[in-house]
């Protein structure tokens, strides 16, 4: 997995957003709890796939983008529970959380894949 890699673009973009979301939420609208909860697991996702990327074994690897998949659905609910309290908008949520359900894909479909590959050198 390189830089141009999907899951490592596409998640350093989300955290981002995650960021600039943060920045609104607390300038704008003084909402500080749930919102430092939101920037440390919408963040964490991008960093456990550029540690998995380095990983030292496949373990290590699916380990990592294991921890990687917690973040993006703590990170759901954190956006579920600012909308359900009016942080949010439903236009603001239902944008950013397209995108934390696109991760989730990606990488559930990534983990499902690593499993398969060992599955196949086990027949082999």
């Amino acid at each position: 997995m390189g830089q141009d890699n999907t899951v490592v673009v596409k998640s350093k973009a989300f955290a981002i957003r995650i960021i600039r979301l943060y920045q609104f939420l607390q300038n704008e609208k003084k909402e500080f709890t749930l919102s430092k909860q939101l920037l440390r697991s919408g963040t964490s996702i991008g960093a456990n796939v550029k540690e998995a990327i380095r990983g030292f074994s496949k373990k290590d690897f699916r380990f990592k983008l294991g921890i990687a998949l917690k973040e993006a659905s703590e990170t759901e609910y954190w956006l579920e529970l600012l909308f359900e309290t009016d942080y949010i908008s439903e236009k603001q949520f239902q944008n950013i959380e397209e995108d934390c359900i696109e991760l989730i894909k990606i990488l559930t479909a990534i983990l499902n894949s690593s499993k398969n590959d060992d599955k196949d050198s086990e027949i082999n």
